[in-house]
């Protein structure tokens, strides 16, 4: 307390010494190119953009000046010493960076992408990748990151479904304030400041177009696209937030009031600053048209409560005049510096704004963060089909490694990844093809066969005929298809399928490779279907013509030992999925925790996904037993203890999740048929059994009644225990009795969940 007290009162004091032009510099960014010449600070740049100081310099790492580790920390120390020895109050700035799947800088570790994290139902992994980004970004001076996002995807025709953690708030909550607390760790003055970004809904835009409007009403919108962000503040102690490019209801977020002051300072006690996405107080004008210039532009999003404009000083440099006009307070600023400044503080920035130059690496991925990458890509592995032909021997005599994803590294990484992101030729780090892994893994004798088949996307079929060939050579064929990423901007070649902007209106495997799987099933070889893609695929019209298949996700640098281990035995794949597999995009919206209303079948087609949320195999079985529900009857406010036993009844070591939803049969108000309330992965090794237990916080069935009150409805809840949404294999009742108890704050967002021996 002492601490904030102390920041609180340096703020206030470094603020009565403020000129109006040094207050509206820290509202400013500006992009690193800005001030450089070559990779080193221009002087002459630097004194008319940062004269007055400066709220953030933008990606210094991550730019595209592809500086390696050291020269990075030595360029931030020049920015910040020129700020802190040639400006009149020597006010460093924020140096902040992309990290959504690994630190997105030359030579940083790429962890597998965000639906591949969630796809491991481990908050525990999520917290120690998150960690090592922490450490990778101080030692270049990184001290905010733009990460993670919290949206909520529920149409996944939206390319940057991979960027997510799925469909359900509960998980995508989870998984988001253990990142939170990775990265800006118990003692900010040694973390970096996390950015839940995009506040809020951005997951669920029309037609899953990119930044196009979102269709949602108040009660959903708290519910279910708030609550991470929610729980990201208030117990993750997020100290910035990034608001969304869409609107909402004709309002965009960066000119909602009610969003970006009253709900999130107001409601939920927020102490930190929000920052604009990329160019959107720009967009205020060009795409939403409420704004008729960059005055206009800069004075609604100042309003709203947006406090940083990022990654330039592109509209916000007008408010000096909107002040001395009268058109907008000086207070309005002040308020908006004073939060930049109290991070600042927090940061330690003041005390100490410089790198250890000598302390800074060749190389930011060391030998222990690839093993952490390793141990994320293993476990993000998710089993989806397997007709007994997986694992597969290491002698075989021959095996075909076909498909456009198979034989690069590239092909493996998210969008915000350094490579994909920039749209580079090279490498930034090195990457495991899965042709790689898989002829690291098999026995010498064995002859490895490649042929890439096709393109991503195009709809040449010259390759198949030496794919055909290879297939016919080998005992079993290993097919890698599925999806490329990156940005749309960047996409000269046509070839990217997933990623930021890459939105689509077919959930089919792109291009022929559909075709190419039909053409190698007549060859009458057991096939192995790999896929490397950023979004759930309906993947139905292929799926008879395969033995199994493998989802991989985008899964990071150490992506090819990954699936190698899964293919051959070494690892028993574990994952789950965090979003629903449809069987057609007509499907969708096919999220599992829809409204009974919404499970009516279309009249060729059933209203039953392809894969549910939740579903995964494994190379052992698993069976379940004893759940207890205590106590029956519990009043508002109380906790429930629900106990279940799991035994591994297979051959070999495995991972189970056992996945715990709620439902209530009748409300007030329409609700979900299921939501998930807790879960917990657990390792058994053969004969082994373990009790999981939750105890569930009443709070967490809390919803938002007619009134738009948080209300505890007594009445009848079921408890299902599950290996998917729709593999329910155990499941009680219990009651809440009293009467409603309406709460004026949620305080409560997650279940405790422990292991222990069976007894």
């Amino acid at each position: 307390m002492k601490r904030v007290l102390d920041v609180n009162l340096e703020v206030r004091r470094l603020l009565s010494r403020m000129t109006l032009e040094e207050k509206v510099a820290q509202l400013l960014s500006v992009p690193v190119e800005a001030l450089v010449e070559g990779k080193r600070l221009s002087r002459e740049k630097a004194g008319e953009l940062l004269k007055h100081g400066i709220g953030e310099v933008t990606r210094v790492s991550g730019s595209r000046l592809g500086l390696k580790p050291r020269e990075a920390a030595r360029l931030v120390n020049e920015i910040q010493r020129f700020l802190v020895e040639e400006t009149r109050l020597g006010i460093p700035a924020i140096i902040h960076e992309e990290s959504l799947s690994g630190l997105m800088a030359p030579t940083a570790t790429n962890f597998p992408q965000s639906i591949g994290l969630a796809s491991t139902w481990d908050p525990e992994l999520v917290y120690r990748v998150a960690s090592e980004i922490r450490r990778q970004a101080l030692l270049v001076g990184a001290r905010q990151c733009l990460a993670p996002v919290l949206d909520v995807c529920r149409d996944p025709r939206w390319g940057r479904t991979e960027e997510t953690y799925g469909e359900d708030p509960y998980l995508v909550a989870a998984m988001g304030v253990a990142y939170v607390r990775g990265l800006q760790s118990d003692d900010l003055s040694r973390g970096v400041i996390a950015t839940p970004k995009h506040f809020a809904a951005h997951g669920f835009p029309e037609g899953g177009r990119n930044i196009a409007q979102v269709h949602v009403g108040v009660r959903e919108l708290r519910e279910v696209f708030l609550y991470p962000f929610e729980a990201a503040v208030k117990e993750g102690g997020a100290l910035s937030v990034m608001a969304a490019y869409h609107e909402i209801d004709g309002v965009p977020c960066h000119t909602n009031y009610w969003l970006l002051t009253e709900v999130l300072r107001g409601e939920w006690g927020f102490r930190g600053f929000v920052v604009s996405d990329y160019f959107a107080i720009r967009q205020l004008i060009t795409v939403h048209r409420v704004a008729g210039d960059e005055l206009e532009a800069a004075i609604q999003a100042l309003e709203a409560g947006v406090d940083v404009e990022l990654p330039g000083a592109d509209c916000y440099k007008r408010l000096m005049n909107a002040v001395r006009e009268g058109v907008i307070s000086e207070r309005a600023v002040e308020e908006a510096a004073a939060r930049v400044l109290r991070a600042k503080y927090l940061l330690g920035l003041f005390e100490n704004p410089y790198v250890d130059e000598a302390a800074v690496p060749e190389s930011l991925d060391s030998r222990e963060a690839r093993e952490l990458a390793l141990e994320a890509a293993r476990k993000s592995i998710v089993l989806l089909k397997n007709d007994g032909v997986l694992p597969l021997p290491k002698d075989l005599r021959a095996i075909a490694v076909i498909g456009p994803n198979a034989a690069e590294g590239r092909a493996l990484l998210g969008d915000y990844t350094y490579t994909a992101h920039l749209a580079l030729e090279e490498l930034a780090v090195e990457a495991v093809s899965i042709l790689e892994g898989i002829r690291r893994r098999v026995s010498p004798g064995t002859e490895v066969l490649y042929a890439r088949g096709c393109d991503i996307l195009s709809e040449d079929r010259s390759g198949f005929k030496e794919a055909v060939e290879a297939a016919e050579k080998a005992d079993v064929v290993v097919a890698v298809m599925g999806e490329r990423s990156g940005l749309i901007w960047f996409d000269k070649g046509r070839q990217f399928t997933s990623g930021e902007g890459v939105d689509r209106p077919d959930l089919r495997l792109p291009g022929v490779q559909g075709e190419l799987i039909r053409e190698l099933h007549k060859v009458g070889k057991p096939i192995v279907l790999v896929l490397v893609n950023g979004r759930p695929l309906a993947i139905g019209d292929v799926l008879p013509y395969v033995n199994a298949v493998v989802e991989a996700w985008y899964p990071g640098e150490e992506g090819g030992t990954a699936v190698a281990d899964v293919l051959f035995g070494d690892y028993n794949p574990g994952g789950r999925l965090p979003i629903t597999f449809p069987r057609s995009v007509g499907q969708v919206p096919i999220y599992y925790s829809r409204k009974p209303s919404s499970f009516h079948n279309y009249i060729y087609l059933e209203s039953k996904p392809l894969f549910p949320f939740g579903h995964g195999l494994s190379y052992t079985r698993f069976e379940y037993r004893d759940l207890r529900v205590e106590p029956q009857e519990v009043r508002a406010g109380g906790v429930i203890s629900v106990t279940v036993a799991v035994r591994n009844v297979g051959d070999v070591e495995g991972d189970e999740v056992v996945q715990l939803y709620v439902a209530r049969e009748h409300a007030s108000v329409a609700r979900p048929v299921m939501e998930l309330k807790g879960f917990k992965r657990v390792t058994l090794k053969p004969g082994e059994e373990k009790l999981v237990i939750f105890r569930i916080p009443t709070e967490l069935l809390a919803f938002y009644d007619r009134h738009m009150r948080l209300v505890i409805e007594p009445g009848e809840y079921k408890v299902m225990i599950g290996r998917s949404a729709e593999d329910i294999v155990l499941q009680s009742t219990f009651r809440v009795v009293g009467r409603a108890r309406v709460l004026l704050s949620r305080r409560q967002f997650f279940s405790h969940v422990e292991e222990a021996p069976a007894q």
